[in-house]
């Protein structure tokens, strides 16, 4: 045997003697550890992270309002231009017709480009997953306030890791990932809601615990409700508009 022979016929050992040690180490055979049923749905995505993928509910396309109705019923009363609908005043806040539990949520919002006010009082919104849990929509660009007031936090309970604001008038992309509660049947709570948010690509939220349905005074706490709510844009008296709105129910 010459010695290329012998090196080739040397290297081959070890690869066999490495994929033992593989089969081994994994217990045996290693499609012992594989199982193909259930098949994985297929979802088409869309064509952009930004457009809703093939199994999303479109809430708002840009012209189109039938998935929304005014707080006691009816049309919504918010002005619809340009792609976009935007509060006015007192229009009141708008919910949507359809109920949602565990969801993946799309939205995209604008503060007014011409700044007015501060604090609190600077492009206010909100988004009420279940009606009951806020995740703030704010003019935060250098406008400070209390931290679990600003943009991207669960409204007087957790601030975001990280203000990424952009500038009033600029659009500003929500990305949620929400679990509904669990309440045992006399309405204690199994489980509590949780919440991760990406805003502007930026991770703000992580897998949150939430506290209970928001409070302005006092401390959050849970009240038993459905397992399906419909989900609240909030008129807090300043024209935040709102466009883009898609929802996977999970």
């Amino acid at each position: 045997m010459t010695q290329r022979l012998l090196l080739t016929a040397c290297l081959l050992s070890m690869a066999a003697f490495t994929q033992a040690q593989k089969v081994n180490r994994a217990g045996g055979d290693p499609k012992l550890s594989e199982y193909w049923e259930p098949e994985v749905k297929v979802v088409a995505p869309g064509k952009t992270a930004a457009d809703a993928p093939a199994d999303a509910i479109v809430l708002f396309d840009g012209s189109n309002t039938s998935a929304w109705e005014a707080k006691n019923g009816g049309p919504i009363k918010w002005k619809v231009e340009n792609g976009a609908m935007t509060v006015t005043g007192g229009a009141g806040e708008i919910h949507t017709t359809q109920g949602f539990g565990d969801c993946q949520l799309h939205i995209e919002w604008r503060t007014p480009e011409v700044v007015k006010g501060e604090g609190q009082g600077r492009g206010n919104s909100g988004i009420f997953l279940m009606g009951k849990y806020e995740l703030q929509v704010l003019d935060s660009y250098n406008n400070r306030t209390y931290s679990n007031g600003q943009a991207g936090s669960i409204y007087k309970q957790l601030p975001p890791m990280a203000n990424a604001s952009r500038g009033p008038g600029e659009w500003q992309t929500y990305d949620i990932i929400f679990t509904a509660p669990v309440f045992y049947p006399d309405g204690n709570v199994k489980t509590q809601a949780r919440i991760t948010v990406i805003h502007n690509g930026v991770l703000v939220q992580n897998n949150a615990t939430i506290w209970g349905s928001t409070q302005y005074i006092g401390i959050a706490n849970y009240e038993k409700h459905g397992e399906k709510e419909p989900l609240i844009l909030q008129d807090h008296g300043n024209p935040v508009s709102f466009r883009n709105i898609w929802i996977r129910p999970l």
